[in-house]
């Protein structure tokens, strides 16, 4: 049977769930957390839950300043889900007792040198264009904000609605609550969507869910890096702050606790190396931008893989011809700050076989399967 009938999965055999989730990420756990929320009874396939995409990610709540030139519909889908992550990090905070580290001091977007500023005016032109909450600022305006800025910053702009979160408190949170509301883990592989017996199965596999449902998902490869401020001390700055300088695109990201995210990479390949090219160009970016960093600890690198596809947006819903499979893959750089909308949609059309209409430009059958699995695939990695 398939959830496609309009009343919820049917009754499984006896010891059977209801709801198989393939992929032990924030996806999965958040898929996981709201259907067992809803009384179904829920499995979690991963062999090692969290250790992939999930723990790599910056966690940056970003739908201005993420939203690019002929991405109209995934911009709008960003928007809607950011909108729902303060009521989801209330709710989740509650369900798990876990602190997110959620944080609304917005974004700073800045240039470095007069070009680095011309391409972000021109990005900044198409964010106002469509009504994103965006404001232009002078240096001194800058400074005011964030006075570790560099003096050399020759302009940028205030994205207030562009937060953050721990993405790997997030992952915590998910799991505790997922598993207070009754889901359960199975730590095994799941080679084959013949191997589970759900009734409605959910790929929330990243990069894996390709192998799995011939999907067109491909590992992007991201380089990221992990500082911690001198002292035991927090950051000298409180805001995200992204920004190009000498035409190298960079983001910091504070935590309360003293960390810095820097990052990050965009690499179509797949191999896992940390390479000191590109640790030296995000470092050399990063006290560019705020030249205290020079100071700060490098106590991690690391590599994820960011699960893309052909147009860098989701792939949400059931399989062409397979109403039981459904997909909640495909997020790209997107995955954290697209977890509460993508949890809601799928755990609707789980309950309902009703899709919402937001879901109609996501859905998987707008791309063609691609035949058998891929030569290399890692699974979940920057999801």
């Amino acid at each position: 049977m398939s959830p496609t009938r309009g009343s919820g999965p049917p009754a499984p055999a006896a010891g059977t769930p209801e709801v198989a989730v393939v992929g032990g990420g924030v996806i999965g756990w958040a898929v996981a957390w709201r259907c067992a929320a809803r009384g179904l009874t829920v499995t979690v396939h991963d062999p090692a839950p969290g250790s992939g995409a999930s723990t790599v990610a910056a966690g940056m709540l970003a739908p201005v300043a993420e939203a690019y030139f002929g991405e109209t519909e995934l911009t709008g889908l960003l928007v809607e889900s950011a909108a729902r992550w303060p009521a989801f990090a209330a709710e989740l905070t509650a369900a798990s007792d876990v602190d997110l580290g959620y944080r609304t001091e917005g974004t700073l977007v800045v240039g470095l040198t007069g070009d680095d500023l011309a391409e972000a005016r021109r990005l900044w032109a198409y964010q106002q264009g469509l009504g994103l909450p965006i404001t232009p600022l002078r240096p001194s305006g800058l400074r005011d904000r964030e006075p570790a800025l560099a003096p050399r910053v020759r302009g940028g702009a205030f994205a207030p609605g562009d937060h953050q979160v721990d993405p790997r408190r997030l992952l915590v949170a998910l799991r505790a609550a997922a598993e207070r509301a009754g889901a359960r883990l199975v730590p095994g592989p799941v080679r084959a969507l013949a191997e589970l017996s759900a009734p409605v199965t959910v790929v929330a596999a990243g990069c894996g869910a390709a192998a799995l449902t011939g999907l067109p998902v491909r590992p992007v490869k991201g380089q990221i890096l992990r500082l911690r401020a001198p002292a035991g001390g927090p950051p000298g700055f409180r805001h995200v702050i992204r920004g190009y300088a000498d035409g190298e695109p960079v983001y910091l990201v504070p935590r309360a606790d003293g960390e810095v995210v820097v990052g990050a990479t965009v690499e179509e390949r797949a191999d896992d190396a940390v390479t000191a090219g590109a640790v030296l160009r995000l470092l050399r970016a990063a006290v560019d931008l705020v030249p205290e960093i020079a100071e700060y600890d490098l106590v991690e690198t690391a590599v994820g893989f960011r699960p893309g596809t052909p147009d860098n947006a989701p792939l949400i819903g059931a399989l062409p011809g397979r109403p039981d499979v459904l997909a909640a893959t495909g997020h790209h750089r997107h995955g954290i700050v697209l977890t509460p909308v993508t949890a809601d949609l799928v755990v609707d059309l789980v309950t309902t076989g009703v899709p919402d209409p937001l879901l109609a430009p996501f859905t998987p059958a707008r791309l063609t399967p691609v035949a058998g699995p891929r030569a290399r695939q890692e699974d979940d990695r920057w999801n």
